[in-house]
């Protein structure tokens, strides 16, 4: 797989992704984009998780914003830490672009704190801050304790809260201003997957709270569908 133009549900402040994993990432999230395709999964991105040697030779040239891995998580306890070190380097040999990594796995990527490259962007989902079994990933408070760690280092962070499920407004809202983000994306789940979700109005208040401390609220087009009914002058 070559470099490729973001497209589709994709951040639309990315203009290019590629992944240099395949096989089926560990952390099985019930509402995982990569097996919820027309045809399902692609047979690549089944079985272990593998690194694709040829994809460390791909030419990223200057001026994108590029998200990397975005079919896997390049955290995962499963992934290698030379492979780690490999795709890192990757991207530092490309430094004329911005690169996103995200990861529910933060405390993990702690780690490699000095390896990513400088233009970087780190970010996490925290659909909630309820535990749920719909994920193996660490937990929520695990993601939101490492980003909020990789913040304090230095890293240039961001939250995801996609497929925002159900949540307790008072600790979501705590979490991502102690995290201090440089924005949060807000998405619903587009694919049918089943989740306990909020009611528009509580999806509100946490929007207005999160905006009256001065939050940079990214909301993506799926969320329409919760908050449709909502008055929009209450948003």
């Amino acid at each position: 797989m070559s470099l490729k133009k973001s497209f589709g549900n994709m951040y639309p402040w990315v203009s290019h992704c590629h992944t240099h994993l395949a096989g089926e990432c560990s952390h099985h999230c019930s509402y995982c984009y990569v097996g919820r395709g027309r045809f399902g999964r692609a047979e690549k991105y089944t079985g272990p998780v593998c690194l694709v040697d040829k994809e460390l030779a791909v030419d990223y040239g200057t001026g994108k914003t590029i998200f990397i891995e975005h079919m896997n998580d390049l955290f995962c306890g499963d992934v290698p830490g030379k492979w780690i070190d490999e795709v890192m380097a990757h991207a530092r040999r490309y430094p004329g672009n911005s690169y996103v990594f995200q990861t529910k796995d933060p405390l993990r990527a702690l780690y490699w704190r000095g390896y990513f490259p400088d233009n970087a962007l780190i970010g996490t989902t925290i659909e909630t801050n309820r535990l749920v079994e719909c994920s193996k990933a660490p937990p929520p408070l695990s993601r939101q304790t490492g980003i909020k760690l990789l913040r304090e280092r230095g890293k240039r962070v961001f939250v995801t809260i996609e497929p925002i499920m159900d949540f307790d407004v008072e600790t979501l809202v705590t979490w991502v201003v102690d995290i201090r983000p440089e924005f949060v994306n807000i998405g619903a789940d587009s694919k049918g997957s089943g989740l306990l979700e909020p009611s528009a109005e509580k999806v509100a208040v946490l929007i207005n709270l999160l905006t009256s401390v001065g939050v940079d609220i990214r909301q993506k087009k799926n969320l329409y569908r919760l908050i449709q009914e909502f008055p929009k002058e209450k948003l």
